[in-house]
């Protein structure tokens, strides 16, 4: 059983009886002394996909939700659907652009890793990788001596993300991103 804090976006979990997937999560850290960190959570329902807004404590315990999960890899996009494929079986599935909601910025062509989550052979979402390497394919150009600063400056990426990442990144170059929070980890 997962507790609040360690939530991720798509993380399938069973509020009253029903699976629901995290769309959002939003961390309230308050000012007084002895409150403790709160995680406002957006949650959609995996059938009906109606949200639901919930707030909870960083220990509090969400039960998981009773799916199957499969290692999937990202194939490809057909208009609005995007399909992947089972690595074990190579069995076919597809979820609409709603129901990636938040993710499309991170699936390349080929993309390994991302865990499917099934409800009686139905896809409902998707897991993706904690880390993602990406091309830069649009930045300022590098400085000289920038690699001893903390600054920053934005990055387009190959799926039209954009980024801060250090001054010393030039285009071209392929980076690690945490998917999770959007931000630049290393170079790969």
């Amino acid at each position: 059983m997962p507790k609040a804090s360690e939530l991720k976006q798509s993380s399938a979990v069973e509020i009253n009886g029903e699976p629901y997937a995290v769309k959002t999560i939003e961390v309230r850290n308050p000012t007084s002394r002895g409150a403790s960190t709160l995680y406002k959570i957006r949650f959609a329902h995996m059938k009906t996909k109606q949200k639901l807004d919930e707030t909870f404590k960083g220990d509090d315990f969400l039960k998981e939700a009773d799916c199957s999960r499969v290692m999937v890899q990202y194939s490809y996009q057909d208009g609005d659907e995007y399909h992947f494929m089972n690595q074990e079986t190579y069995d076919q599935y597809s979820l609409n652009a709603a129901e990636l909601e938040g993710q499309l910025d991170y699936l390349t062509e080929g993309l390994e890793g991302i865990i499917m989550l099934l409800l009686d052979d139905a896809a409902l979402g998707i897991e993706l990788p904690t880390t993602i390497t990406m091309e830069v394919v649009e930045t300022p150009p590098a400085m000289k001596g920038a690699s001893a600063t903390n600054r920053t400056k934005p990055a387009k990426l190959t799926t039209g993300l954009e980024i801060q990442v250090p001054e010393y990144i030039e285009t071209g170059e392929v980076i690690k991103i945490n998917s999770d929070t959007g931000k630049f980890m290393s170079r790969a």
